[in-house]
């Protein structure tokens, strides 16, 4: 490879994992993997959910051992049997769910177990926040070192999780997934953060199957399948069909094919709707918007636009103050959730582990959690275990969980087929009208294409979908059509044929289509 990156170093090799096999029992994570890491490199780790490349990055910072295979820290052999071992090594890692506490201000997270202490033993806070300030306007990542973690943004929360690695020294950063869950806004900061991270001589190493984000700020990239490694190519020098080729291992369709709608009736309405959100002020103001059968509704806005409390009130997780619900004519505000959903209405929520699954049940368990007192499941009080069992192996062969085994714990699976249970799950509940709040975060484009198919497979047998998704692509080429959100009200109804990224950006900043 030539040296085109002016920040890489290809003298350093700073990590060099060698041969690395990974079993757990009969199922090999990792296939005799190879990944080499210089100085000042930002190093994407491309695959499908489950191809294991975050169990790769798990060995690297500690948290497991390899079956078999050697790593290579500055070109030293180093047995990494701790996290511990990796910090001391200059690796840290931001995990995909972050490790915070979040009663604890930013500057108590950021020190925690390295605390600086006064001459009697005692923590030292003024020392510690003054050391947070220095670092963080070290790197360019600024933070309030006395804000609590449960009130700040998530993209916030990632840098606080980032000034936690380099408080320890890190030179070696691994990001798993760093961009699931931030706003457009908050990827562009986090691409700039990990540049300058690379001018002061970081390297880098980035999980994800975003692959615009990969062309924007990695210089090379190993592509993972199935737990096996295919290649390591130069990111300038590979196009974005090339890079999905290579990992689901056939050519991906980025277009969403539909056909042409066949309009029902109105399935869903909301009108006048008014919540408060959790420090009591308001946040739905009187918003109305309505989905027909055999359509796609999607709702593009700026997070925290009032999205997530919509759909909160809509599955009877928040108290509507004002306004009714309606599905299928019937008036369901402030219903329980499992009135809500005997109604009809199922969920795909914004949140998989919070919201979506019980992470010690197992795929199986997870698969019936709504449905397990139906006769097909249950006899009495009696869960028939092996009905339960079956229906969910046909679930994970429909939708390609992986690994394909209906008794592992849902906390064992990767984000992305923790995903595919959820959606395998409200779809086969045969909605009226279904919400997928955020549905493919955390997905590669093999498991996006099949979602989005899904849900016009739902569209197309006359139900009502209502897309909440902060993407604004996903928005555009899968809704019929695109209702815009701000400051909890409905601003604008467009038709999808005839949006644009320019007229929707400037609706969900408040603007107006004349004004565009």
């Amino acid at each position: 490879m030539d040296n085109t990156r002016k920040n890489v170093d290809f003298s350093k090799k700073v990590v060099q994992m060698k041969e690395i096999t990974k079993k757990f029992g009969n199922f090999t994570a990792n296939d005799n993997i190879d990944l080499t890491v210089h100085k000042g490199e930002v190093h994407a780790l491309l695959g499908e959910n489950g191809a294991g490349k975050s169990t790769l990055m798990n060995i690297l910072y500690g948290l497991y051992q390899p079956t078999s295979g050697e790593i290579y820290i500055n070109e030293k052999k180093v047995l990494i049997d701790n996290p511990n071992i990796a910090i001391e090594n200059g690796i840290g890692m931001v995990h995909q769910h972050f490790m915070l506490v979040p009663p604890f201000t930013v500057a108590e997270n950021i020190i925690l177990g390295m605390e600086p202490t006064s001459a009697l033993g005692k923590i030292d806070m003024k020392k510690a926040i003054e050391d947070v300030k220095k670092i963080s306007e070290q790197y360019g990542l600024y933070v309030d070192p006395t804000a609590k973690v449960e009130d700040i943004t998530v993209g916030m929360q990632q840098r606080v999780e980032i000034l936690k690695a380099l408080y320890r020294g890190a030179e070696i950063l691994i990001l798993d997934e760093p961009t699931a869950v931030l706003t457009p806004q908050e990827i562009k900061e986090l691409i700039n953060i990990i540049r300058n991270l690379t001018k002061q001589g970081k390297s880098i190493i980035i999980i994800t199957h975003k692959l615009k984000e990969i062309k924007e700020a990695a210089d090379f990239c190993t592509i993972i399948r199935r737990g096996k490694y295919i290649d390591t190519v130069d990111v300038e020098q590979t196009t974005e069909d090339d890079l999905a080729a290579m990992m689901v291992g056939r050519e991906v369709n980025f277009k969403v094919d539909k056909k042409e709608q066949n309009l029902g009736d109105v399935i869903f309405k909301v009108e006048d709707l008014v919540a408060k959100d959790n420090r009591g002020l308001d946040v739905l103001n009187k918003l109305s918007l309505e989905v027909r059968k055999g359509e796609i509704l999607g709702i593009a806005g700026i997070d925290g636009n009032g999205q997530s409390e919509l759909v909160e009130v809509i599955t009877g997780l928040r108290k509507a103050e004002s306004g009714i619900v309606f599905i299928n004519g019937k008036d369901i505000t402030n219903n329980t959730p499992r009135e809500i959903f005997e109604n009809g209405l199922y969920n795909i929520p914004e949140d998989r582990q919070k919201r979506g699954l019980v992470l010690d049940f197992t795929v199986a368990e997870n698969m019936v959690l709504e449905n397990y007192a139906k006769p097909q499941f249950a006899k009495g009080f009696r869960l028939l275990e092996d009905n339960i069992k079956n229906f969910a192996k046909d679930l994970i062969n429909k939708f390609d969980v992986r690994p394909a085994d209906e008794t592992l714990k849902a906390r064992a699976l990767s984000g992305g087929n923790q995903q595919k249970i959820i959606i395998a799950r409200e779809v086969t509940n045969d909605p009226d009208l279904l919400i997928a709040t955020q549905p493919t975060r955390g997905l590669d484009v093999g498991a996006i294409e099949f979602v989005h198919k899904s849900l016009v497979e739902q569209r197309d047998k006359g139900k009502g979908v209502l897309l909440v998704s902060l993407e604004l692509d996903e928005v555009m080429s899968v809704s019929d059509r695109i209702a815009v959100i701000y400051e909890g009200k409905i601003v604008g109804i467009v038709d999808s044929k005839d949006a644009d990224e320019n007229t929707l950006g400037l609706m969900m900043a408040g603007g107006t289509e004349d004004e565009e």
